[in-house]
């Protein structure tokens, strides 16, 4: 395997053309996602209070669900880009047709769990009036649960041999058709009935189902899809074939969902300190969730360019490859820290007239602006370290700076010593620095020490 070498600016400067490339869908395609989101609480926000907050509730809970599971597919996209990287096309059908059947699993695991959430609610004691109306709302979005991770699946093929502009195009159809079947069966258009809550939640399935629809038609119709050959034949499930790409994406998945719990978990705490200061996180959050869409989407493009440096054996371009997609995450998230410091009163009252509430999430927002560059550099180097297959340590750093310094942070200048609001997100930044610090320097790491490294335990250096 080729080892790290000097880097000219040119070799910089075409690295970052080709992440943007591969990246520039990807961003867009999560900006899209986000928006299925918000349109969804724009419709169920003119039904009513208990309705919209029956909606946040169900979708706080599928989507926790949603992002576990999916972190176990995600293996597959580093997976196929080191076999495309070495030019072994053939060994990628096979691979793909085997994630198809882990896809088909966690789809019916999460039909089967998003059905029987009402009883959870109800044991938590949420209120009796909306327990129904989620229940409903989730039973009729958990019919888009298979769809959804069988075009995952063939999504990640996708990106991991660097195709990522119709991955977009069937984003933006899938959020089309939500927005449509939203209008016809929320409020009762076009001879449809109005069915609130419910009819969110059959949009919702609606729209997965197209997804698939139009990525099967994609790759049934592109030549340059055909010659992978993935329906050319069909295999059953072998467990040999799955057991690594599920060792693989099970930290993944893990780590998703202790991201996802820890602000979850902050939320609950400031909901303790009162109304302001729970409408001000909320609004603080909504900044640094839309700013970080970006990120993500090279984090994706980074985990594919890493993958095929790797498969092709050139550690070095690996290593470019990684920081590159590392400092262009942390560039962006700089220039958004400085737009948030600068308009974080004016971004602040966008959200909301009261000023109360504003002048708390201004507070907030200047403290989100110092956590966006942390934020970037540990998202870029989890696509780095994804693209090396490197991800039981990563899961573990993620569980040290988030479980272990953010939330004991959070809660013991937040409540204990009654710091307010602030004192939960001083913790949040904590967690982040950690993280973005662990995990730039795992990357450094393992890509700087080619001899060390055991392709059959990529976390073992």
């Amino acid at each position: 395997m080729t080892a790290a070498s000097p880097v000219s600016l040119g070799g910089l400067r075409a690295e970052a053309t080709a992440l943007l490339r591969i990246g520039g869908p990807l961003m867009a395609t999560q900006v899209v996602q986000m928006a299925m989101g918000f349109f969804d609480t724009l419709m169920m926000g003119r039904v009513g209070p208990t309705e919209l907050a029956a909606v946040a509730i169900g979708a706080g809970l599928w989507h926790t669900l949603f992002l576990f599971a999916l972190g176990i597919l995600m293996a597959l996209s580093p997976a196929v880009a080191q076999l495309h990287g070495a030019g072994q096309r053939t060994a990628i059908a096979p691979l793909v047709r085997q994630a198809l059947w882990l896809a088909a699993l966690l789809g019916v695991l999460c039909f089967v769990a998003l059905r029987q959430l009402e009883t959870l609610l109800t044991a938590l004691g949420i209120e009796p009036a909306i327990v129904p109306i989620v229940g409903d709302y989730l039973r009729a979005l958990s019919w888009g649960m298979l769809p959804i991770f069988a075009c995952m699946a063939l999504r990640l093929f996708s990106e991991g041999i660097g195709r990522t502009r119709p991955i977009l195009l069937i984003s933006l159809l899938g959020l089309l058709i939500n927005i449509a079947a939203n209008y016809a069966l929320i409020f009762g258009h076009w001879g449809f009935p109005a069915l609130g809550a419910l009819g969110c939640g059959i949009a919702t399935a609606i729209g997965m189902w197209t997804m698939l629809a139009g990525m099967l038609a994609i790759l049934l119709r592109d030549g340059r899809y055909r010659s992978y050959g993935l329906f050319r034949r069909w295999t059953r499930p072998r467990w040999r074939e799955l057991r690594p790409l599920v060792a693989l994406g099970l930290p993944i998945g893990i780590g998703l969902f202790l991201e996802t719990a820890i602000f979850a978990t902050v939320a609950l705490l400031l909901g303790t300190l009162g109304a302001v200061a729970a409408a001000a996180h909320q609004i603080a959050l909504n900044v640094a969730a839309m700013t970080f869409m970006i990120p993500l989407g090279l984090s994706m493009a980074t985990t594919v360019r890493v993958g095929h440096a790797l498969g092709g054996g050139d550690l070095g371009a690996a290593r470019l490859s990684g920081f590159t997609g590392i400092g262009l995450c942390g560039v962006f998230m700089a220039v958004m820290a400085v737009l948030i410091l600068t308009g974080h009163y004016a971004i602040a009252r966008f959200y909301t007239d009261d000023p109360v509430v504003a002048t708390v999430a201004a507070g907030l927002l200047q403290l989100a602006a110092l956590f966006q560059i942390s934020d970037g550099l540990q998202v870029g180097a989890l696509g780095a370290l994804r693209g090396l297959q490197d991800t039981r340590a990563p899961m573990l750093i993620v569980l040290v700076a988030y479980w272990l310094i953010a939330f004991p942070l959070a809660w013991l200048l937040g409540i204990h010593w009654a710091l307010g609001p602030t004192g939960p997100w001083i913790g949040l930044i904590a967690g982040l620095t950690t993280a973005a610090i662990l995990l730039n320097a795992r990357f450094w790491r393992l890509s700087a020490r080619p001899a060390r490294r055991n392709p059959a335990h990529p976390d073992r250096v």
